[in-house]
Parts: structure tokens; sequence; C-alpha cells
């Protein structure tokens, strides 16, 4: 595991390990108080400003990969609408989909017009194809799936064809139909592309994978987006799912009370969250259980670099 950067912040089943756990409107203000002063006032979920807008994002999204990819009928439709209930009661808005994940732009779109909370909803979905042809046929399909008018990002998924399907973000950027461009990837092997288009294109967002277990990405496209002035969305902060299952059968360290965390998922969470470019984390979930012990990681004190060069070893031993 390479150390961390010295100049900034670091950079069973799951309900199973939930039942065995220990019972910026200010993500870099939060960085400053007490641990455990969130404790003694009631729990919101923080947010930081995506650097092109300063619009502020919470810090806890949802992604729809795997989970959303459900149709009616099926034993798991009928849970998705408590996730969405419990991403908007605990302050969160960022939905992130694909025409990659399946039917999950389409359940995404038919929970939220069925939810009397649509309007909360920041809606992130891709282009993945080649051709502006065929990338605008999809991202049309995309606002039928979504049942939207305007969807809030658009991102270029694993910068395909990204050349081509920026330029027409760019145009529907220009006519209202979005309000973010981004792009996306999430293998190493990618990253110097990633950097290249980063360093040559002006962007409102990056999504890529970080996690206490896999943090290449802290070495350059963290601190070149924060130089760029570039958001960032994480997917992956539980290592694809593997990390947080093999922490199944450990018992939550007492140094998880000092950052308010009292899940293995929230203490995974709030080390994405240390980092300083990092905006918002979107981990991925059919349980609204699930969603509602995510969520508690958005809230409270953010540790620091400090603390992880305490702790991050045992996290990963």
């Amino acid at each position: 595991m390479p150390p961390l950067p010295h100049a900034h912040p670091a950079g069973l089943t799951r309900a199973q390990v939930l039942r065995m756990a220990v019972g910026l409107s200010t993500g870099v203000a939060t960085a400053g108080l007490p641990f455990g002063a969130a404790a003694q006032k009631k729990a919101t979920m923080n947010t930081r400003p995506i650097p092109s807008s300063k619009e502020a994002l919470p810090v806890i999204g949802c992604g729809t990969w795997v989970g959303f990819g459900h149709a009616p009928g099926s034993d798991e439709y009928p849970r998705l609408p408590g996730v969405l209930q419990a991403l908007f009661d605990a302050g969160g808005t960022v939905l992130d989909s694909s025409p990659m994940y399946g039917r999950a732009e389409q359940t995404t779109g038919e929970l939220l017009a069925a939810s009397k909370d649509r309007a909360k909803a920041f809606l992130a979905t891709k282009v993945w194809t080649r051709g502006r042809e065929a990338g605008i046929a999809q991202m049309e399909q995309s606002f039928a799936h979504l049942k939207a008018e305007r969807i809030d990002l658009m991102q270029v998924h694993n910068l395909v064809d990204w050349r081509t399907q920026l330029a027409t973000l760019r145009e529907w950027k220009a006519q209202g139909r979005i309000r973010y461009v981004g792009i996306t990837h999430y293998t190493a092997s990618a990253f110097g592309e990633v950097e290249a288009v980063l360093r040559a294109e002006t962007l409102d967002f990056l999504q890529i994978n970080y996690s206490i277990d896999d943090r290449a990405v802290e070495q350059r496209l963290l601190p070149l987006a924060a130089e760029r002035g570039v958001a960032v969305i994480v997917n992956q902060p539980f290592g694809g799912g593997g990390l947080l299952r093999g922490l199944r059968d450990k018992p939550l360290p007492g140094w998880a009370a000092e950052i308010d965390a009292t899940s293995w998922a929230q203490v995974l969470l709030k080390f994405t969250l240390s980092h300083p470019a990092v905006t918002c984390v979107i981990p991925g979930t059919s349980r609204p259980e699930h969603m509602a012990d995510n969520a508690k990681a958005g809230s409270g004190p953010v540790p620091d670099a400090a603390f992880w060069r305490r702790h991050a070893a045992s996290v990963t031993a």
C-alpha cells in the first residue's frame, strides 16, 4: 500500500456486518470538529461544492449498477422505493446510472416517477457508444427511461469515443438539456488517458474508483482534478464489494467511534471522503437499510491524514 500523501488528507452478508457493528454544507468545515461532536446535534448530511458552479452537492449518493437492474414482479423490485426514500430522508440526492447497467435507468425512472420526492434527485447517467448519431440516440433513450426533461450530469462512460461524445454534451449543456459534463473510468490501465483528458478538456466532473485498498488515484488524478476545478464522484468505495465482504468477520475497532462510524461501510466511506478532492461517493445497494447505513457516513467529522496513518493498515490487513 503506498504511503498517504503528506500534503493533504488521504487519500456473512452486509446485513450481518451491520448487526455486528458496535452500538461539508460543510464537508471541509466538519474536518475541524472535535471527534464525536456531531453526536451532540442532529445529524445532517454534509455537502461539498461543485467547483464549476459552487452548487452544494450532498456527499453520499447511490449507484444503480446491479442493485437497480430489477424489473417489476421480481423479489427485489419492491425494496427499491425504500432505497430512494432512505437516500432522500438522509439528505442525499445523487443517483448515478448508465445504459451499461441493464434495466437500471428504466427502473430509476419508474421509481422517481412514483416518488413524491422526484424533485430532490440529482440525476447522473452516461453515454457509452461510438459515433455522434449513436450517442445522441442512446442519450435520448436515457431521457426516456429516466422520464426526465433535463439530466443533471451526463458522463462519457469509460472514455468511449470521448472526443465525439463530449462535443455533443457541450452542445446539450448550452441548450440546457444537461447541466454538467463529465467523464468516467474505473481501471488503473486507463488512468494515463484519463489524466490526458483532464488536462486537455474543460470538465465539470470526473467519476473514478477510489477506496482504502485501491488508492492509485491519490498520486495524480485526484490532485489534478482539484487543480483543474473538477468535481469528483467516487465509485467502488468498497473495493468493488470484496473489501467490505472481507471485513465481515472482524469486529469494528474502538477507534471507529472517534469518527462517529457505527459500521464498516461507514468507516470505508469516511476514508474516501477524507480526500479533499472528493465531492460525492456513490455506493450501490438495493436494500433500504444499507442505503440508510451508508448515508450516515455523510455526517459528522471527517478524519484527517494523521488518523488514517494510524489506522488504515488495520482495515486492509
